[in-house]
């Protein structure tokens, strides 16, 4: 205990995009069956992890929009880490916040996966990966994707994680005006009352898109300097809905190099693609005032080929 009292971890917390949401149908047990590829963006949160002696988790955030009880994702997986490994060890962590909050870009999500690991190195638990993946399935859909990162298949509920190799390099711009924010569990029940009429219960169909996925999901993200699609089923209720998610796609749809664009996870935050991150930040610079103007924040990103690390 001596020597792990001296310690101190910061980790990056990397957001998400989701390259393809398919919302496959409704489960039996609640949940949506989803066909998705996410891709880890350097669009990041920091956490600092320091042992304490008191047995505590005590959260600090520079956010003031956070709550830092219990019910933080973060305080959650360190309880239930300790728990878990049956513990006495107690933590100090400082959330330092960049992204957005329910912003589709699982910032929780990520937090909750960086507190996992960064907590098994703190306390020198050694679990293994596969261990880390079933604490954080039994925390949340997304958290499991960012266990490992990068880009990935994620199948099931988003607990089915499937690594991909993938060498594209594209330049993002996120959109999102920072008054707004959307429900992800409101967004499902919507998409679910009007597409989701029944019970999924057909396996071929889940394996027949899952293997469509797999063949193909990357080969439509790979064609040199021209326009690509990306499927995102829950955009179908949010743009609709939401104008400024409809906004924001607009303008994005209007830049000159873009290659595609989307809204990411139950939005409200949107991006679009270009060939490189230079490319990217020249369109930035040329239309910032306008997205400002409009009310939003942007940022520009590139892909990450790996997810939570150690700084």
């Amino acid at each position: 205990m001596q020597d792990l009292a001296k310690t101190k971890i910061n980790i990056k917390s990397p957001a998400k995009i989701n390259l393809h949401l398919e919302v496959i149908g409704k489960r039996e047990d609640g949940f949506h069956e989803l066909a998705m590829i996410m891709q880890n963006i350097d669009l990041s949160d920091y956490l600092e992890f320091e042992i304490n002696n008191e047995g505590l988790i005590k959260l600090e955030s520079d956010c003031n929009d956070l709550s830092l009880s219990d019910d933080n994702l973060i305080v959650k997986s360190a309880n239930l880490l300790r728990e878990k490994s049956n513990i006495d060890y107690g933590a100090n962590i400082f959330l330092r916040k960049n992204i957005p909050i329910g912003a589709g870009l699982a910032g929780g999500s990520s937090n909750s996966a960086a507190t996992l690991i960064g907590l098994n190195k703190l306390w020198d638990l050694n679990l293994d990966q596969e261990t880390l993946c079933s604490l954080a399935s039994t925390l949340g859909s997304d958290i499991p994707f960012f266990i490992n990162g990068g880009i990935q298949l994620c199948f099931g509920r988003g607990e089915i994680l499937e690594k991909l190799d993938s060498n594209i390099e594209y330049g993002v711009i996120l959109l999102k005006n920072p008054n707004v924010s959307v429900s992800t569990a409101e967004t499902y029940r919507k998409y679910s009352n009007r597409f989701c009429n029944q019970y999924l219960n057909d396996r071929e169909m889940i394996e027949n898109i899952r293997k469509n996925l797999r063949e193909n999901g990357l080969n439509n993200l790979n064609f040199d300097n021209q326009h690509l699609f990306i499927k995102n089923d829950l955009q179908l209720v949010v743009e609709n809905e939401n104008d400024s998610v409809k906004q924001a796609l607009y303008l994005l749809s209007k830049l000159e190099n873009c290659l595609t664009f989307s809204m990411s996870g139950s939005g409200p935050t949107c991006f679009a693609l270009f060939k490189d991150i230079e490319t990217a930040r020249k369109e930035l610079t040329e239309n910032a005032k306008l997205f400002k103007d409009k009310g939003y924040d942007s940022w520009v990103c590139t892909f990450l080929k790996k997810g939570i690390t150690f700084i």
